[in-house]
């Protein structure tokens, strides 16, 4: 069976899902964007306790880790560290892709049915969004496709209509 992949405009924080995916930065302290709306959200004292505690490292770009969602509807948060856009030079499609499969094999290993995805690395870390969509949605096909899952339902939740509008054209 493969996972039904669809496209929301919206809140990320609002999904009742087993788990949402997190825009993080490296030190997976919440900060601005979709990382800060998923930390306050959540409880943001209570979230960053448990990350501190239990990832005093932090997590490398293209990584992922897993924390409860706490206050969300979510079960569950996965982290990850989206690459920082430096003109497509340095590894970064690579590093976007690993995000998206390193997220997914993390839902995997937990038993977990749904998941959703922001765009990451287009906020702040600058990645063009259409390059990123790609990226995000043929991971996503691929991973599905070539691995016998539990999961039925990946959602990629946009922040806008033009973000929205480019996920549904790579799925088309």
């Amino acid at each position: 069976m493969s996972a039904a992949l669809s496209v929301v405009e919206g809140d990320i924080t609002a999904l009742h899902l087993d788990a949402i995916v997190n825009a993080a930065n490296p030190q997976l302290a919440g900060g601005g964007g979709v990382d800060g709306a998923i930390h306050r959200a959540a409880g943001g004292a209570e979230l960053l306790a448990y990350m501190r505690a239990t990832y005093p490292q932090g997590c490398p770009t293209g990584q992922a880790v897993i924390s409860p969602g706490f206050r969300l509807k979510a079960r569950h948060i996965i982290h990850t560290v989206g690459p920082v856009w430096q003109g497509g030079t340095g590894g970064e499609p690579a590093l976007l892709a690993s995000c998206y499969r390193n997220s997914l094999a993390l839902a995997v290993a937990h038993g977990l049915r749904s998941v959703a995805f922001p765009a990451i690395s287009t906020g702040v870390y600058g990645y063009p969004k259409e390059a990123a969509a790609r990226i995000a949605v043929g991971t996503v096909q691929d991973f599905v496709r070539t691995n016998v899952t539990l999961l039925e339902q990946v959602v990629f939740c946009c922040f806008g209509a033009e973000s929205a509008a480019l996920h549904r054209r790579f799925l088309a």
